[in-house]
């Protein structure tokens, strides 16, 4: 038995039709349909129907298909009870994590694994994830969770559910975006936790479950906010040098740089820069911006390291108001579209999860009785 790299690095474990990427030319692609073409052009909910039925939908289609979703946002009166009981000083992550569990408990078809039971859940997973972050943030200051609004988007409706009042359209524009690039991206560690976990034909809502715990690690999801981290305690342009060169002296790791799979730039980062570099303009913000941007240069000609999804996601997200530690379940909104549909995809055409692990410890010892030790 030939032993894998850690981290399973570069083993295939399985097949999937829902994303491609290709790592040394920067390729990311939805259902064949290439990021760069989606991003401009789709919204989020247009790019889940994409994945979950590998087809775009036509106007008609998309239009149902956001009417249906947005009828199914009222999270279950259970789950806002639930939520209500935790600790204020809840992180949003385990908030979002137990909220979905709670869902799970209430959910009609939740032992259910059909095709048609999980579609039926994957939508209302989808349409309740922002419900679900919105309240719990909500409760976090002391005030009450409010209704969903099918009137409008996805994205608008989280923004005035999280905050209390209707937020731009050019704010719930640029949260939709970043909630399409979110979406899908492979056998990621949260998407491949969802996975092992279908595979023992466990229930959706476990899945994904699974996937939020996954993707509340700083490596994983946590990144972002990590990133923006990284960007206020730099503070100023010409701190960036000394701070660097620390950072690079104590082998500190730069969050928001990197990727295991690309070598090359995160396609997903050219649009959140360019998102990044007009919303920090119209808030005022240009310093993070000149900031980021110089970082980047700075560790692509130092390093050769380029940034990834979550480096200008951050100054994206902070330039819209959104708190720091929401980042992360914004992340999990987006990703939700994909776990449903990677959990559909592997109980389409099942088989347990099991790899073998290269054994590295003592052999052969003797046995001690208990007095002899």
């Amino acid at each position: 038995m030939t032993a894998a790299g850690k981290g399973l690095e570069g083993v295939v474990a399985s097949q999937t039709s829902l994303s491609f990427i290709d790592g040394q030319e920067g390729i990311l692609a939805y259902r064949g349909y290439d990021i760069h073409d989606l991003a401009p052009n789709a919204s989020f909910l247009e790019s889940v129907f994409l994945l979950w039925n590998d087809r775009l939908p036509t106007r008609e289609e998309l239009a149902s298909f956001e009417a249906e979703l947005a009828g199914l946002r009222a999270v279950e009166p259970g789950t806002l009870e639930g939520l209500s009981g935790i600790p204020r000083d809840t992180v949003p992550m385990a908030a979002l994590r137990t909220g979905l569990s709670l869902e799970g408990i209430f959910d009609p078809d939740a032992e259910d694994n059909s095709p048609e039971a999980n579609l039926r859940k994957a939508k209302r997973l989808v349409a309740r994830t922002p419900t679900i972050i919105a309240a719990a943030h909500r409760l976090r200051q002391g005030h009450d969770p409010l209704d969903p609004d099918p009137s409008l988007s996805i994205a608008a409706d989280f923004v005035r559910m999280a905050n209390g009042e209707p937020g731009t359209d050019e704010a719930a524009a640029a949260l939709d975006r970043t909630l399409l690039l979110y979406l899908d991206h492979g056998f990621n560690a949260s998407t491949f936790a969802c996975r092992v976990i279908a595979a023992t034909l466990g229930d959706m809502h476990s899945a994904v479950t699974g996937g939020v715990g996954a993707l509340k690690g700083s490596l994983h999801g946590g990144a972002n906010a990590k990133a923006m981290e990284t960007i206020l305690e730099i503070g100023e342009p010409e701190n960036l040098g000394p701070w660097l060169e620390k950072a690079f002296a104590e082998k500190r790791k730069v969050m928001g740089f990197g990727h295991r799979v690309y070598k090359t730039k995160d396609p997903r980062a050219k649009h959140l820069k360019a998102m990044s570099e007009q919303l920090t303009k119209q808030a005022g913000l240009e310093t993070l911006f000149e900031i980021s941007s110089e970082l980047e240069n700075q560790m692509v000609g130092q390093k050769g390291i380029n940034a990834n999804v979550d480096f200008y996601c951050a100054t994206v997200y902070y330039a819209l108001g959104v708190p720091i530690d929401l980042y992360t379940p914004l992340f999990g909104m987006g990703r939700m579209g994909g776990w449903t549909a990677h959990v559909m995809e592997q109980h389409a055409d099942n088989r347990l999860i099991r790899p073998r692990a290269e054994y590295v410890g003592k052999n052969d010892l003797p046995w001690i009785a208990i007095d002899d030790r």
